[in-house]
């Protein structure tokens, strides 16, 4: 595995990695290049040397999975990406947009499973079928209040003046 393909592994994918990693750290390779040739950070690597000099090729297998399994199987995780691609409206909405409350009722209709839209939205996530958008604040936007006098309105040149 020259190079990490990109993407969401597997626990056992992660698991292998972890191993492959490990036959590189006993033949001498340095951490920064099984982080670089795995495409994890240093710090990730410098764990799995710890782990791999505390308690040897044990220390980097898989463990049980915390927190609660899901309630969703993998092939119903399938389903859900297919009802996602097919659309709002082929779900019963009637506009083309999804939103998590939207697609959390889909899942609901479909496998008598309810999500949290919250949750929903990190599925969603998981899945590949979003993009985290996060939308920059204008430059010129006024921001109310300070935290010496929460009635103060500053321009962002107040704020600071080396921001453009």
């Amino acid at each position: 595995m020259d190079t990490v393909r990109q993407g969401i592994l597997t626990r056992d994918e992660m698991e292998s990695r972890r191993l492959e990693a490990a036959k590189d750290l006993q033949k001498g390779f340095s951490q920064s290049q099984v982080a670089r040739k795995f495409g994890v950070s240093r710090t990730t690597a410098s764990r799995w040397c710890r782990a791999l000099n505390g308690n040897g090729i044990e220390g980097l297998r898989k463990r049980r999975a915390p927190g609660r399994p899901s309630r969703l199987k993998p092939d119903q995780l399938r389903v859900v990406a297919e009802i996602h691609h097919a659309g709002p409206r082929a779900a019963g909405f009637d506009s083309d947009t999804w939103t998590t409350v939207r697609f959390a009722e889909a899942i609901f209709a479909r496998f008598a499973v309810r999500y949290d839209p919250d949750h929903v939205g990190r599925i969603m996530q998981r899945l590949g079928l979003r993009e985290r958008m996060r939308t920059p604040r204008p430059a010129d936007e006024t921001v109310y209040g300070s935290r010496y006098s929460p009635n103060t309105v500053l321009s962002r040149d107040e704020i600071s003046p080396t921001v453009a």
